[in-house]
């Protein structure tokens, strides 16, 4: 028999563990020079990618190897859920030092494993390098039935804003990581929803399948950021209320607020219902248990952001979430 050289024996590591996930649509999996994959009937694929970089998206010393597994996923995930669609695969590139080939790397595959098997994304394939910090980007195909798929681009003045979950409380879990000491606490809420997100896939398909939703996108780099670019890929202006945002509890209300505007890393959905679905919405949503919703605001013609203050003042709201060419 002859010998594998070091990179298929890490590429073997890595596919270890995924056949239970092939149902997916692949005729072809991982392991071959390209994967075959075919959506299924009446269905429209999606693609996305995202990157996960050291020093700015993950730190060794402060997140678990298995957590960064599941985040590269979920959050690359998130974007087919933020238009109503069903991940099926995805694309693995991995670049790495020799130092996290052992145990890093085995941490690293069981959260991606984790986070594959309750997605029922299987992995098709990828490619991987040798590099002095971690780099990982995740393409991740999807599904959704054609012409249901929910755009950023169709919010009008006079629809309602909503949000999903609570909001600013990855980036409050991050902030109590960096004040930790030892053993990570994962038995705290936000930083749970920091290590392990989980994206809104269930709520995206039930705004979609129902036409409930104008226009919708997932909250990553922060509400004040987000919520921008919904509108001016709509052409439209929005108003939110600083009461009805649903911070992170035990906060002092003035922190909790900046939070959920300026925290990144929620992957929650932020979505339009218009004037005249909002009974139907309503009425349904009354039938579908799940992760809870808020109405922040809604949206206008004028294309400005403004911030209602409890008091009754309003301000502009300017993007303050995360962008990695802010000076």
């Amino acid at each position: 028999m002859s010998k594998l050289c070091p990179e298929d024996i890490l590429v073997r590591q890595i596919l270890r563990g995924f056949s239970k996930t092939r149902q997916a649509g692949l005729r072809v999996a991982a392991g071959d020079d390209a994967a075959i994959w075919q959506p299924r009937k009446g269905q429209e694929t999606m693609l996305t990618s995202d990157w996960f970089v050291e020093g700015n998206h993950l730190l060794r010393e402060l997140h678990p190897a298995e957590s960064v597994g599941w985040k590269c996923l979920a959050r690359a995930a998130s974007d087919i859920a933020a238009m109503g669609g069903t991940p099926r695969c995805f694309l693995l590139n991995l670049a790495l030092p020799a130092m996290a080939t052992g145990k890093w790397l085995s941490g690293f595959l069981r959260g991606l494993r984790r986070a594959a098997n309750l997605l029922g994304c299987a992995l098709a394939g990828g490619d991987t390098t040798r590099q002095e910090r971690l780099l990982i980007n995740v393409t991740v195909i999807g599904e959704v039935t054609k012409g249901r798929a929910v755009l950023r681009s169709g919010a009008r003045p006079d629809d309602l804003l909503f949000v999903s979950g609570r909001l600013g409380e990855a980036e409050l879990g991050l902030r109590l990581l960096r004040k930790t000491t030892g053993k990570t606490r994962m038995a705290n809420a936000a930083v749970r929803k920091h290590l392990y997100p989980e994206p809104r896939i269930a709520l995206g398909n039930w705004l979609a399948q129902n036409r409930l939703a104008s226009a919708m996108m997932d909250i990553s780099d922060g509400l004040s950021t987000d919520l921008a670019r919904l509108c001016a890929a709509s052409g439209v202006g929005a108003v939110i209320s600083e009461g009805a945002l649903p911070g992170s509890a035990g906060v002092p209300r003035g922190e909790a607020t900046r939070l959920a505007l300026d925290g990144g890393d929620d992957y929650e959905l932020l979505f339009t219902v218009p004037a005249l679905e909002i009974p139907r919405f309503r009425r349904l949503w009354k039938e579908q248990p799940g992760v809870p919703i808020s109405c922040i605001g809604g949206i206008t013609r004028k294309r400005k952001l403004l911030l209602v203050k409890g008091e009754g003042s309003a301000e502009e709201l300017l993007p303050g979430g995360w962008d990695p060419f802010r000076k």
